[in-house]
């Protein structure tokens, strides 16, 4: 009998690589498009995900079993299509949460410290013009910092903020579960309007998108540093770039966006108050290594006839069953 194909949109982890050895042909994409990964998926029996699916790659493989998110956000895998394929659909939740949390410090100090500017002149004009922008950098410390979300993510966030930078801690969150130590809730527009950094950490859904309009920017304090490590379309982008031009706000740290890849001649490019990252903020090499051994956990379960420890949608269980009718 073949041995279960395993394809993967990356290369993973050695240590996930290794995990699944043994288990099944592990083989990568060759590109990305929609046509490519539906082709090569065709005769999966596992798809690990860290691209965007197309819904017709759910029509053609009749023998795909499962879609494993190599991380939490779903938004990569077209749910419905799933559904309507009997396809179980796992994900590896919180594994890059410290990951992304760190990367909220750095961005929130490299604004407050200008960064940007200090190495540019530094390097362009010499020592004293890089010293010059020193006097108008701020601390950290005594600052309230806003969290939009308090999943994984925003926990951890909340967690470094309070106990590692003395950092006055607010959020809001859709649940309005109770809050962490050192964490009080407010609403979305208290928050945006109290908070010295906003930072980004909900998923994308409708209700989310366009979450920071026009309207909440413009609540946001002049010197407000907006940060996103969520997803790009939470954000109006064309009034955020209205309020970098206008000097309404005092920067933006973004990690996440509308486009992907963010083009070239974008304006955010042109801001030196604005720190552009390209989608790593959760990308280091221990969270890689936690998502990849993560998602082959999944896949191991899965070609073992179980369900997956993280399965999100569990009402196509009994789909999936019909088709395979020897699993436990």
């Amino acid at each position: 009998m073949d041995q279960p194909k395993i394809l993967s949109t990356h290369p993973l982890h050695p240590r996930a690589s290794a995990k699944l050895a043994g288990a099944g042909q592990l083989v990568i994409a060759s590109a990305l498009d929609p046509a490519t990964l539906a082709r090569e998926a065709r005769d999966a029996d596992i798809v690990i995900v860290r691209a965007p699916l197309p819904p017709a790659l759910f029509e053609g493989a009749w023998k795909l079993r499962a879609a494993i998110r190599h991380g939490a956000g779903l938004d990569m895998i077209p749910m419905e299509a799933a559904a309507a394929a009997g396809v179980l659909v796992a994900n590896v939740p919180a594994v890059n949460a410290r990951s992304v949390a760190e990367h909220v410090m750095f961005a929130a100090l490299a604004l407050l410290r200008q960064f940007r500017r200090v190495d540019r002149d530094l390097r362009a004009r010499g020592w004293l013009a890089g010293r010059e922008h020193a006097n108008a950098n701020t601390e950290l410390a005594g600052k309230t910092i806003g969290i939009v979300g308090l999943g994984a993510v925003g926990q951890a966030v909340g967690h470094i903020a309070a106990h590692g930078f003395d950092l006055k801690v607010v959020a809001t969150t859709r649940s309005m579960q109770p809050a962490p130590e050192k964490v009080g809730f407010l609403s979305i527009d208290a928050l945006v309007e109290q908070s010295d950094i906003i930072v980004l950490c909900c998923p994308l859904t409708p209700e989310t998108r366009g979450l920071i309009s026009r309207e909440r920017i413009a609540r946001m304090k002049p010197t407000a540093l907006l940060i996103n490590v969520s997803r790009g379309p939470v954000v109006d982008d064309d009034a955020l770039i209205d309020a970098l031009r206008e000097r309404r706000i005092g920067g933006a740290a973004l990690d996440v966006f509308s486009t992907q890849p963010l083009p070239s001649d974008h304006p955010y490019f042109g801001f030196d108050n604005v720190i552009i990252t390209p989608h790593m903020a959760g990308i280091t090499e221990e969270s890689m290594m936690r998502m990849g051994v993560g998602a082959a956990g999944e896949a191991l379960l899965v070609l073992a006839g179980k369900l997956p420890v993280n399965l999100r949608n569990p009402e196509v269980v009994d789909h999936y069953r019909r088709r395979f009718p020897l699993d436990i």
